[in-house]
């Protein structure tokens, strides 16, 4: 039942990186092929460089032909409904949202697995969830989001903080996946609303040389 589900939130996870990828690649008015390439990489990033590090290979991805259909299958529907979405910088947000949450839940059950510690978990969690979005940015010419005030990557942690108390206090475990899932979407969806941030660091201005 647990690996189900596990299977579930993977496919869940996949379809909504592609879509926030194809939408992220259509602001940039790439071509078919280049919105294609930015929803597999969207979608398998961040899995397949968690996978790398713990030495599970060959990756996820690789193992079946049944992730990259999926992705296809997302990509294109995403490509052919596109004219029914009016506003694509609020789909890629909720979208991207949500894949936050699954590949997070996903990152951390797989650290539990290789029976690494709770912060490995997290880490682990917070890569599997932010790495496609990273890679896919970078591709785009643009500033990860990651790396810019935008609280991003502390949703992963913060819900990796949250899954690991809530199991030491014997937390329904049916539940717990979903409930973590749930406060990440929530708890960005906040941040974003209310336009809360980190504090951005800047160097100190020296004055030009006059010599």
């Amino acid at each position: 039942m647990k690996a189900e589900f596990l299977r579930l939130i993977d496919i869940l996870g996949t379809c909504t990186f592609a879509i926030s990828g194809v939408f992220a690649a259509m602001q940039k008015r790439l071509d078919l092929f280049g919105i294609l390439i930015i929803a597999f990489i969207t979608a398998i990033g961040g899995g397949t460089l968690r996978d790398l590090l713990i030495g599970d290979l060959p990756v996820s991805w690789m193992r079946s032909i049944n992730t990259p259909l999926i992705i296809l299958a997302s990509a294109v529907s995403a490509i052919l409904f596109r004219n029914v979405i009016h506003n694509f910088q609020q789909t890629l947000f909720i979208f991207d949202s949500l894949g936050l949450g699954f590949f997070t839940v996903l990152g951390l059950q797989k650290g539990i697995t290789f029976g690494l510690h709770p912060l490995i978990c997290i880490a682990l969690g917070t890569i599997t969830g932010c790495f496609g979005g990273v890679i896919r940015d970078i591709l785009l010419n643009n500033i990860p989001m990651i790396f810019r005030k935008e609280i991003y990557a502390t949703a992963c942690i913060l819900g990796g903080i949250i899954y690991f108390l809530l199991l030491e206090f014997n937390f329904n475990k049916n539940w717990l996946d979903v409930v973590v899932m749930i406060l990440i979407f929530i708890f960005r969806f906040v941040v974003v609303k209310y336009n809360l941030e980190l504090p951005a660091m800047y160097g100190d201005k020296k004055e030009p040389d006059k010599h």
